[in-house]
């Protein structure tokens, strides 16, 4: 598992980040405080304070991260 920070503070940067991660077949949570939400879901996304920073939580193998990293670099913080 790799965790970085994610900035997602606009509508569309939500809505390009669930399509790239979409294409994953692997489990992406997003935590920001108590909440731990599946990362995947357009809706569980915008139930968090979305002008904070948020954590990815990516569970993939390390082959398989640094390229999810890549296609993630516009929402890295």
């Amino acid at each position: 598992m790799k965790t970085v920070k994610i900035s997602l503070n606009s509508i569309e940067k939500v809505k390009s980040f669930v399509h790239e991660i979409t294409k994953y077949d692997y489990d992406f949570d997003l935590v920001s405080g108590r909440y731990v939400i599946d990362a995947k879901s357009i809706m569980g996304i915008f139930s968090l304070d979305l002008s904070k920073e948020i954590e990815l939580n990516i569970h993939a193998d390390n082959d398989a991260v640094e390229n999810i990293l890549d296609t993630l670099k516009p929402y890295l913080v």
